[in-house]
């Protein structure tokens, strides 16, 4: 099925596509008084990153965002940071991409194919590599798609309320109600977690992968997940390590066909990493892994769980 979300691959001249999918959005947001054929619900729904609802709300992204649109480069730059020198690679602030056949080079900064990457402006580098692949690369369209959802909320709120004084307030001012991941909760809807299925088509990896489900902190982490997360927790944690959680995150043959971004099996893993790594979990959204830190207890385990997935919603860096 075609991404329509992939606006970054999309030439400017599909504003008008992205224009009517903004709309379809919103109306799909108040689907409890319109009814939409499934199909079309699909179609704007499916595999579509968190990113998109940060830019709906104006949320500021992150270099973590990246990892869910362009894996690879994601790893690329992480990866720049622990070189010892940075020059032996020979890069400037420039990006050459192919553009319908033709190699363009975009300088990320004024006079940027003159400057070279060194230890000590990498940082700057990473930085406006992010704003270039998830800002400037696709500010038309995104702002297509924006002037097509907000356009609709007016009617929106005049059908669903009488308060006629709410169309005083801007559109984002009553969407900021919400945070990113909430919005795709009110988008997508809750999922139905059949939790014994995806406890069945988990997999584990490092430390875990001898006793798997019986390892300690595995039988915490469900333990946790189980009895004392509720739905929206559940939801949560599911767009914290695959990048969605909607109706559509859980493909109708369960977990067992659960995809990546690339569309290939990917099953849920939970793989073990030292706490004096990072005494938070990390998440893979690219290969739907977890990395869970060998907790010496499960409240500490819930504790740092629980932290993980509320701070992924504020957009603060837990590294």
């Amino acid at each position: 099925m075609m991404n329509i979300f992939a606006i970054s691959t999309l030439p400017v001249g599909c504003l008008a596509r992205r224009f009517l999918i903004g709309k379809l959005l919103l109306a799909i947001l108040c689907a409890h008084c319109i009814s939409f054929p499934a199909w079309m619900e699909q179609l704007v729904i499916k595999k579509k990153p968190l990113l998109r609802y940060k830019h709906i709300l104006g949320w500021p992204v992150t270099v973590a965002d990246l990892e869910q649109l362009d894996a690879d480069t994601y790893t690329n730059l992480c990866k720049l940071k622990d070189l010892d020198d940075v020059e032996v690679c020979c890069l400037d602030f420039t990006v050459t991409e192919d553009h319908w056949g033709t190699a363009q080079t975009v300088e990320l900064k004024p006079d940027g194919a003159s400057c070279a990457v060194t230890n000590s402006n990498v940082d700057e580098y990473i930085q406006l590599q992010m704003r270039y692949r998830l800002l400037d690369r696709v500010k038309e369209q995104v702002k297509a798609l924006l002037l097509g959802f907000y356009d609709v909320i007016p009617e929106v709120l005049l059908e669903l309320t009488s308060l006629r004084s709410l169309l005083a307030a801007s559109s984002q001012a009553l969407l900021s109600l919400f945070d990113f991941q909430e919005l795709e909760l009110l988008l997508c809807g809750l999922p139905e977690i059949d939790i014994q299925d995806w406890k069945r088509h988990t997999e584990y990896t490092g430390d875990y992968e001898r006793k798997g489900a019986s390892h300690k902190v595995v039988k915490w982490f469900w333990e946790v997940v189980v009895d004392d997360f509720d739905e929206e927790h559940k939801a949560r944690l599911l767009q914290f390590v695959t990048g969605t959680s909607g109706a559509l995150a859980v493909p109708a043959q369960g977990f067992r066909a659960l995809q990546g971004n690339d569309n290939n099996i990917r099953r849920f893993t939970i793989n073990s990493i030292p706490e004096t790594v990072s005494v938070f979990p990390k998440a893979h959204t690219c290969f739907n892994r977890i990395d869970l830190p060998l907790y010496d207890s499960k409240k500490k385990l819930r504790k740092f769980l629980t932290m993980a997935i509320q701070m992924e919603a504020t957009g603060f860096d837990i590294d």
